[in-house]
């Protein structure tokens, strides 16, 4: 019996090493780091408020990543400034804002929904302060941040991420700080997890 279950397992399993196995490099991902892999497994999604199809893959693929994010793998955020001139710096400012502060839970969504539901326009600091303030954060908290070292450090940081993942359409998902995921090749938002699980994993 104990035979017949372990036998049962692995023609469960076989599909999913069979998939694994089919990921190649150059066509479901790049290798953008030849050195080592980050000390722990991460995904990184990388992302811009001015993104439409960010919004939605912050509605409906980041709650699930969130929810089947295999054990000891962080997931992680990095907000781009190539979209939006100007206003791509700031925004990327107002994520980091947002994290240092503990209010992106709340924040990111106002600010994507005031973008894209309700067709705001914003043209300064100012009009993302106000989308703050509106969402319980205290003006004199929001300035102080804005100003912070590690407000600064973290835009510094992304932005380094950003260029050396040669990133140049968002959503885009960076493995383990080594493959980029290619979304070429995909069919679903669900292959595209497959593989950035797989990824995240073959490190270990």
């Amino acid at each position: 019996m104990k035979k017949a279950l372990l036998m049962a397992a692995a023609l469960l399993l076989a599909p999913m090493a069979a998939t694994a196995a089919d990921y190649k490099e150059g066509v479901h991902y790049t290798v953008i780091n030849e050195g080592p892999a980050t000390s722990k497994p991460e995904i990184t999604e990388f992302f811009s408020f001015f993104c439409g199809h960010c919004y939605n893959f912050s509605k409906t693929v980041v709650p699930k990543i969130e929810a089947t994010l295999p054990e000891g793998v962080a997931f992680n955020q990095a907000h781009v400034e190539f979209i939006g001139a100007d206003m791509g710096v700031e925004m990327s400012r107002a994520f980091a804002i947002a994290h240092q502060l503990n209010v992106e839970k709340k924040v990111e969504p106002a600010i994507f929904a005031a973008i894209h539901d309700k067709k705001q326009r914003f043209t300064d600091l100012n009009d993302i302060r106000m989308v703050f303030i509106a969402n319980g954060v205290d003006g004199k908290d929001f300035d102080a941040a804005a100003k912070s070292f590690m407000v600064n450090a973290q835009m510094s940081k992304m932005k380094r991420d950003t260029q050396n993942a040669k990133i140049s359409g968002v959503p885009s998902l960076v493995v383990n700080g080594k493959y980029r995921v290619e979304t070429g090749a995909i069919k679903s938002y669900d292959e595209l997890l497959d593989i950035a699980y797989y990824l995240a994993t073959a490190d270990k």
